[in-house]
């Protein structure tokens, strides 16, 4: 058997940092052989600058809207950026699927290995059937109201069906597939009790707490939404006025024992912080807050609360959420933001939620995530400009 012998001046194992002496031996198509010292490892060492990590993980992107770089200005705040992907989606099909192309192959070298990914139609199928990055696929469904339930959950469940339909003829968990929620904003509470039933242990995403407004709207049934809600021909808030947060109000309609990402929480409070992970303790299999710091900046120039989300406990992991919102597709760029805005949070950390948290999160820790024996994780090199480029 013919081996490759990656080091680098720091080594990265998916936990923590491991001394410059480490080297990483993986077969030709890149299973961990074992992690050993250079004094061990023998001949033939590949030597790089930087810090040899495994694969990352994008727990959230939305790469069918990979036609929409640089047409949506940034900083135009979330509900007018909402009716701007609504406005502006409408491209020719050979140009929509060509940037689905062109955006799965700069992850790919980027050195992302698996992708949470949304859609609400199957048009990056065929990419992704030939992808070598494995696919949560979240077929993400918008219903706004009951009465709209039933013909909207069909059409979605078609979408769903197309990927299943193609997981049949491909690698075992090369996708992993599951209708999913949008946000509080746009799925009524027969829509949230249909994909309950419809996902018991599955891994799903919902956007959560983007912006203000979200909460204001279940409180009071008033606020900036309104103007969002009318462009699909609500005059009111088609939704429970509970007096409640728009996570406090949602996230009890699983109870599934899904695995639940909680996307972007830029405005999210300490309180519903806490709330999330003590209901997930009771009712789900985990809960996991994503962040995707360029896109929030992108959107409302703003970070979210990394510092609080760690402080309580929460489960952290990465995403670069679409061309729509964000200069790139790249995992490495955010942790670079991360690593610049926050200096005072470990590297070490934030790699942790780049790759075996994702792994986790995305349920595929048993294959990706970290240099451990019989896994096939992908091996990145992560130079100290933040630039990463895939090995393996």
């Amino acid at each position: 058997m013919k081996y490759r012998k990656f080091k680098g001046d720091k080594m990265f194992n998916g936990f923590g940092f491991l001394d410059n002496e480490h080297v990483l031996i993986t077969d030709e198509q890149g299973t961990v052989i074992e992690l050993t010292t250079t004094q061990d490892a023998g001949e033939q060492i590949e030597q790089f600058d930087g810090t040899i990590c495994p694969g990352f993980i994008n727990a959230h992107c939305h790469l069918e809207l990979s036609h929409l770089k640089d047409v949506i200005p940034p900083h135009t705040g979330l509900i007018p950026f909402l009716l701007d992907v609504v406005g502006k989606r409408d491209f020719p099909m050979e140009t929509i699927l060509d940037r689905i192309e062109k955006a799965e192959k700069e992850m790919f070298q980027d050195g992302i290995v698996a992708v949470g990914d949304i859609g609400n139609t199957a048009n990056t199928l065929e990419t992704k059937r030939n992808s070598k990055i494995r696919w949560n696929n979240f077929v993400e469904v918008l219903s706004f109201s009951d009465e709209m339930s039933p013909k909207r959950m069909q059409e979605y469940n078609e979408v769903l069906k197309a990927f299943n339909d193609a997981e049949l003829d491909l690698e075992k968990d090369h996708f992993k597939s599951a209708l999913v929620p949008h946000a509080p904003y746009t799925i009524s509470n027969l829509t949230f009790k249909e994909i309950n039933r419809l996902t018991p242990g599955a891994v799903i995403s919902m956007h959560n707490q983007e912006h203000p407004a979200e909460d204001v709207l279940y409180k009071t049934g008033e606020g900036d939404f309104l103007s969002f809600l009318k462009i699909f021909g609500f005059d009111a808030s088609p939704f429970p006025i509970t007096g409640k947060s728009a996570l406090r109000s949602c996230l009890p309609h699983f109870n599934n024992k899904q695995r639940v990402l909680l996307v972007h929480n830029t405005f999210i409070p300490d309180e519903d912080i806490a709330f999330a992970i003590d209901y997930a303790k009771e009712h789900l299999a985990g809960v996991h807050f994503c962040l995707c710091p360029n896109a929030n900046l992108y959107i409302e120039n703003k970070m979210p609360p990394i510092q609080k989300l760690m402080e309580q406990g929460g489960d952290l992991v990465l995403g670069t959420d679409s061309y729509s919102s964000n200069w790139q597709l790249s995992i490495a760029s955010e942790i670079k933001t991360i690593n610049e805005r926050l200096p005072e949070i470990p590297l070490e950390t934030i790699l942790r939620w780049a790759t075996i948290n994702g792994a986790k999160a995305l349920g595929r820790e048993d294959e990706l995530g970290s240099f451990e024996k019989g896994k096939k994780p992908g091996v990145v090199l992560l130079d100290s400009n933040m630039n990463s480029k895939r090995l393996i």
